[in-house]
C-alpha cells in the first residue's frame, strides 16, 4: 500500500505551484534550456522523491538542478552532484547501476529513497525561508509513509541538515535536541532512549554536499562519501 500511497503523493507533489518564484524559474529554465540539451524536453516541474517504498535511509538534498532533476524529472539524475552520488551508492551496494542519465533508465536503489528538501529548481541554488516552509509539507507527508521503516536521514549539506529538525517534530512528535546539534561531515545524532525506529525517529547523519563546489575541490572526496554511505548502511541494518 505505501508505494501506492507514494505514488500519489509524487504525482501530488509534481503539480504543485506553491511559490510563485520558483514556478517562473523552472518553468523559463525548461523554456530555454542548455544549449547541450537544446533537443531535449525539459520536466520544468516540482521533482518528487524516487527510491524504495520501504527504504530504511533517506537520502535528502538541498533542491533539483535547474539543467538536472528539473530537466530529467528524477532527483540528482542528470548532472554532476548526481554522477558522484549514484557512483557511490553503487560502489557501496545501494545501487544496481552507478549511472543516471534520466527517468526511466533502470536505476534501481536497494533499501534507499531520495528526496529534496525543495522540491522545485531554485534560482541561484537558493530556496527562500518561505519557500523552504511552504515546501516543508511534503517532505513531511513523505516520511510519514515511510516511518514504519525508515531507521536513517543522510542529511547532504547544512539546508538539508536543518530541515530534518521540523520533520522531527511533525512527524514523530520528538522534540529536537536544544541547542540543536551542529551540520558535520560525519555529525550522528541519535534517537534518544534507544534505537532507530518509528517511534523515536531515525538516526541523522550529516554528509558535506555532493555539489562540484565541494568534490572539485577536494572538500568531500569519493572516499569520505563512500564512507558516510557505508556508515548510513550499517546504521539502518541493510549490511
Amino acid at each position: 500500500m505505501t508505494a501506492e500511497e507514494l505514488a500519489r503523493l509524487d504525482e501530488a507533489i509534481s503539480g504543485c505551484r506553491k511559490c510563485p518564484r520558483l514556478v517562473a524559474w523552472r518553468e523559463e529554465v525548461a523554456a530555454t534550456k542548455r544549449a547541450a540539451f537544446r533537443d531535449q524536453e525539459y520536466w520544468g516541474r516540482p521533482v518528487p522523491g524516487f527510491g524504495a517504498a520501504d527504504a530504511r535511509i533517506l537520502i535528502l538534498g538541498l533542491a533539483p538542478a535547474a539543467h538536472g532533476g528539473n530537466r530529467t524529472g528524477r532527483i540528482f539524475t542528470g548532472d554532476r552532484s548526481g554522477d558522484v552520488l549514484f557512483a557511490a551508492l553503487h560502489r557501496v551496494g545501494l545501487a544496481n547501476q552507478p549511472t543516471s542519465v534520466w527517468r526511466d533508465d533502470g536505476l534501481r536503489l536497494d533499501g534507499v529513497r531520495i528526496a529534496a528538501s525543495v522540491r522545485c529548481a531554485p534560482p541561484e541554488n537558493k530556496p527562500t525561508p518561505l519557500e523552504r516552509d511552504t515546501c516543508a509539507p511534503w517532505l513531511h507527508r513523505e516520511v510519514t509513509l515511510l516511518r514504519p521503516t525508515l531507521r536513517v536521514v543522510l542529511a547532504l549539506g547544512a539546508f538539508a541538515w536543518t530541515a530534518w529538525w521540523p520533520t522531527l517534530s511533525t512527524v514523530y512528535g520528538v522534540k529536537p535536541p536544544v541547542p540543536r546539534p551542529a551540520f558535520g561531515h560525519g555529525a550522528l545524532v541519535l534517537p534518544q532512549g534507544g534505537p532507530p525506529g518509528p517511534e523515536r525517529g531515525p538516526a541523522l547523519l550529516g554528509s558535506y554536499h555532493v555539489s562540484q563546489q565541494n568534490t572539485f575541490t577536494g572538500r568531500l572526496t569519493p572516499a569520505m562519501l563512500d564512507g558516510v554511505l557505508s556508515q548510513a548502511k550499517h546504521l539502518a541494518g541493510l549490511d
